[in-house]
């Protein structure tokens, strides 16, 4: 509940709050996430069978916004290992159980799993059949993280040529590395919704993370002309209540919420911060959450950067005393790598101590 509040604050359109029929658990989630946030749509995913769609719609009846998210795998080896169906039996089982759930749900969103290894032609049609049948969405999910962005845009382009007058959306797996690299070819090629998750968590290696996502169309307006009502000051807190609430940490070199994601080490690019922020960020740390910029005093680090810390920490020095200061911390840092401010207060107090 702190999760899916903390999502309504930032903004998101639509929270999918579980699997209602998986368990009591995700059932219980669902309804109490629906009746605590009242303006974005709440969706539960179904499979394509009838007590699915039931046991959904009683955790959203009371929604504001419910939303009926089905799938149902389109590509060969789903059909033949998994379902056991014939490419026949699967498309009515997308019009039986999408016209079943538009009778009770307002919105209803369709997915073809594995959309990404499915036959084109096959996708497209499964595609059809689910808007005729009343889906008013229709979501293309690389399952696997298979695709590539060029691939993957394409694809988007070929469904959007075939539904018209529904939102396209799509649902990138980072198997490769590359759920946001799809995620975003497939705006620029004309999808309306991305799903995505904070810190990029889910299934295998994850989903496309919801931070990188949004500030990639943030920085890069002239690439993705989109409005985003994103408040993306809070991306960093809420990052760090989901890992907190996971027990999953954020690498320090994540993008955007990790540690590391505004600290510069290098000295040349020290230098540049502390003349013009803009030499070395493409953003600024406080856009998404963080108080500031962080230098990192290690080896790299170069005078300016010295300078600068010991400055903030109220240390003066003559220049004699500061260049016998920054060649013991460079000495030291070699061994370290990184020496903290309390690190640097004893450095200094020893090089008083030798020119007293």
């Amino acid at each position: 509940m702190e999760i899916a509040r903390e999502l309504d604050r930032l903004g998101v359109d639509v929270i999918e709050a579980g699997f209602a029929i998986s368990s009591v658990g995700d059932f219980e989630a669902i309804r109490q996430v629906a009746a605590a946030c009242r303006r974005p749509a709440v969706a539960s995913l179904c499979r394509a069978q009838q007590p699915d769609i039931d046991r959904a719609w009683e955790a959203l009846k009371e929604a504001a916004r419910p939303r009926c998210h089905i799938f149902l795998a389109t590509s060969p080896v789903h059909m033949t290992k998994k379902l056991r169906k014939t490419p026949g039996e699967v498309l009515a089982q997308i019009a039986e159980a999408v016209g079943y759930a538009s009778r009770k749900f307002p919105e209803v969103e369709f997915s073809p799993e594995d959309a990404t290894r499915s036959d084109p032609a096959f996708l497209a049609l499964a595609c059809e059949v689910a808007v005729a049948a009343g889906a008013g969405i229709i979501n293309i999910p690389d399952t696997v993280g298979y695709t590539t962005p060029a691939e993957y845009a394409d694809l988007v382009r070929l469904v959007r040529s075939r539904v018209g007058g529904v939102t396209i959306s799509v649902h990138c797996h980072n198997d490769l590395g590359l759920a946001v690299a799809n995620s975003l070819a497939a705006l620029e090629a004309g999808a309306d919704q991305v799903e995505c998750t904070v810190n990029g968590i889910g299934e295998r290696a994850g989903n496309a993370s919801i931070e990188e996502l949004v500030m990639a169309v943030r920085t890069r307006p002239d690439r993705f002309p989109f409005r985003l009502d994103v408040d993306t000051t809070r991306l960093v807190p809420l990052s760090q209540l989901v890992s907190r609430c996971t027990g999953m940490p954020v690498q320090p070199n994540k993008a955007i919420v990790g540690a590391n994601a505004f600290a510069h080490e290098a000295g040349i690019h020290q230098d540049g911060v502390l003349k013009d922020r803009a030499t070395y960020e493409i953003m600024k740390p406080e856009e998404v959450g963080w108080d500031a910029s962080r230098l990192v005093l290690g080896k790299h680090s170069g005078r300016h950067a010295f300078r600068e810390r010991l400055t903030a920490l109220g240390v003066e020095l003559d220049e004699t005393s500061f260049l016998q200061a920054f060649t013991r911390f460079k000495q030291e840092a070699d061994e370290r790598k990184q020496l903290s401010d309390r690190d640097l207060l004893a450095l200094v107090r020893e090089v008083a101590r030798q020119w007293a």
